[in-house]
């Protein structure tokens, strides 16, 4: 396995449509192409790849905003997704690392990361990363403004 990181490119949309669906959001190449195109025009966003030449072997998401209550930037990270055929190997934790570092680029003092309560594996990963699960004092409220 030869790893090379690289930003997420729109002819990554099929693999990336195969990720996703693997993380449990089946969805199309052409969907994702769509999505591609407004998360590669915003300047907050960062799509990262790690490339196992010319498979996809996992993607990370970042977005960058201000914060309000204190001085500084929050990174949030919203998508890490690795192969099923690479998990295990050091692909998350290296995506993890590099997001991390352009967040800390960009003015991040923070760094957040939301994942499902059935998604215990992950939330161990994120533990031995530095991150701690504060949902016992903090609350994430959603709603859509869909149709």
């Amino acid at each position: 396995m030869d790893l090379q990181l690289r930003p997420i490119r729109l002819t990554d949309a099929p693999q990336l449509a195969g990720l996703l669906g693997q993380l449990g959001y089946p969805t199309t190449g052409a969907a994702v192409h769509r999505r591609l195109d407004l998360w590669l025009d915003d300047p907050a966003s960062r799509l990262l790849g790690a490339d196992d030449d010319g498979v996809l072997a996992g993607v990370a998401a970042l977005h960058v905003m201000p914060m309000l209550e204190i001085d500084g930037r929050l990174g949030r990270l919203l998508a890490l997704v690795v192969d099923e055929r690479y998990r295990s190997r050091g692909v998350g934790r290296l995506l993890v690392t590099a997001v991390e570092e352009r967040a800390r680029a960009a003015g991040c003092v923070k760094m957040e990361v939301t994942s499902s309560r059935h998604r215990t594996r992950t939330h161990e990963f994120y533990r031995l990363l530095g991150y701690d699960d504060i949902c016992a004092s903090s609350a994430r409220f959603v709603k859509s403004l869909a149709g």
